[in-house]
């Protein structure tokens, strides 16, 4: 009888357990109380994805505040490295909305294949993972074990708009 009851108790609680495991990306955004941005135009030449074939590249992104204007400064010396974590999660924020422009439903990514993150620091700095793990960190919150990728973490002198992070991503799409 125990293993009937426990049987009946799972059946009933197993759409339950689907759905919090099924939700949409979006739906993931959300419920880490978060939204994705308005897309921008690009600031020179370029677009901000291509596709080919079921990847799509996207091209790199900098942080912009709530004011619409780019966040500024060099880590290590204007921003702390927790500024500079959030600078990179808002990256990775930017970077999906672009991507579900260029897609129409984050749902169709299978997976996010590779991340470069650059870090505009100090010569003195050298937690550049540390920085970048804040795009990693919302990008495996949002599709789980699809959401890891191979990375690059690198510290630059300088970046566009004196930005302090810049991130760029590239993902494979369900076929």
């Amino acid at each position: 009888m125990k293993l009937i009851t426990t049987l009946l108790a799972a059946l009933v609680l197993l759409p339950f357990a689907h759905a919090a495991e099924s939700k949409t990306p979006e739906e993931k955004i959300v419920a880490l109380g978060l939204a994705l941005p308005a897309t921008t135009p690009a600031i020179a030449n370029y677009i901000p994805a291509v596709r080919t074939g079921n990847l799509v590249f996207l091209s790199g992104q900098i942080a912009r505040g709530a004011d619409g204007k780019f966040l500024t400064g060099k880590v290590g010396r204007d921003v702390t490295e927790e500024q500079a974590v959030g600078a990179a999660r808002t990256c990775a924020l930017q970077l999906l909305a672009a991507l579900k422009r260029e897609v129409g439903d984050l749902s169709k990514v299978k997976r996010i294949v590779r991340v470069g993150g650059f870090v505009n620091c100090t010569d003195d700095f050298t937690t550049q993972p540390k920085v970048i793990n804040g795009a990693s960190d919302l990008l495996v919150a949002v599709f789980g074990e699809n959401g890891k990728h191979a990375r690059a973490a690198i510290g630059v002198n300088a970046l566009p708009a004196g930005a302090p992070v810049e991130v760029e991503l590239v993902a494979e799409l369900h076929e």
